[in-house]
């Protein structure tokens, strides 16, 4: 079962749900959870619950205790920014460190790189297809939940404005139901992407042109916090193997290249530099 998720506390989300159950009527339930009834969509093969929380999307660290058959835990959610940029984005939920703003700390989610490549490509599609002008782009791994559950964030951004852009809010919701049904193929790779900015271009291209799929990204600023440990755990955290560490060279700062190539070396990752 796919657990799609959003928060009456996020008007990105609201508007997003509203579009996927205008396009797939889903069937209302009998259940509720937090007082919200649950509802079920049948796509294709795949049975997909959605429910709606009260509280913030990146607190709900107890959602796979409340539902246990969740093989994939899909948010849509808003995305915020200081400017406020219009911006499609795909990220898992985890953290590197401190548990600032919701999971466990040093604790990240089981990347869905597939279902993620699946999303960002067509959030790029169909933007396109609209005539929108939002930038779709790869986020690093940030913010809670922390889940032992394949775990992904599809969002609109980046300000009171595009969350209340219904069009764009289409875009987020008919790329999540697309991640969704994409999920579950384990015969594919995943690389593991580290340095660069929080929104990654160079990776963004890459999975959009087919090059890799992308699990969690570790960024520039994150790297000080991470050592041999969390590499291992960004690769076990992943559902699709991993066996290669994509570096965005010039986006690590010098004095953090010999503990990170030392550390990899450790966990026997090969790597490929760009």
């Amino acid at each position: 079962m796919i657990l799609l998720v959003h928060s009456t506390k996020d008007m990105a989300g609201v508007n997003i749900a509203n579009t996927i159950h205008q396009r797939l009527h889903p069937t209302k339930t009998s259940e509720t959870f937090q007082g919200n009834p649950i509802y079920t969509i049948k796509v294709g093969t795949k049975q997909i619950q959605h429910i709606t929380l009260n509280e913030e999307p990146v607190y709900p660290q107890h959602l796979p205790q409340n539902f246990p058959n969740a093989q994939l835990i899909l948010f849509i959610s808003r995305h915020s920014s200081q400017s406020g940029k219009p911006t499609l984005s795909v990220h898992v939920p985890g953290n590197f460190a401190e548990a600032e703003l919701g999971g466990l700390p040093r604790q990240v989610s089981i990347a869905p790189a597939t279902a993620m490549q699946t999303a960002l490509k067509a959030l790029n599609h169909i933007k396109t297809e609209k005539g929108l002008e939002y930038e779709v782009t790869y986020e690093c791994t940030h913010h809670g939940p922390s889940l032992r559950v394949p775990t992904m964030f599809v969002e609109l951004g980046s300000s009171p404005k595009q969350w209340q852009d219904t069009e764009a809010a289409d875009v987020v919701g008919q790329a999540a139901i697309e991640a969704a049904t994409s999920f579950g193929d384990l015969d594919n790779r995943a690389v593991l992407g580290i340095g660069g900015m929080h929104y990654n271009q160079k990776f963004t291209t890459m999975a959009l042109n087919g090059e890799a799929a992308f699990g969690h990204m570790i960024p520039k600023y994150a790297l000080p916090q991470i050592d041999v440990e969390m590499l291992r755990q960004c690769r076990e955290r992943t559902w699709e193997k991993v066996d290669t560490a994509i570096l965005d060279w010039k986006g690590i700062k010098s004095e953090d290249k010999p503990k990170l190539m030392g550390s990899l070396a450790e966990i026997s990752l090969k790597i490929q530099k760009v």
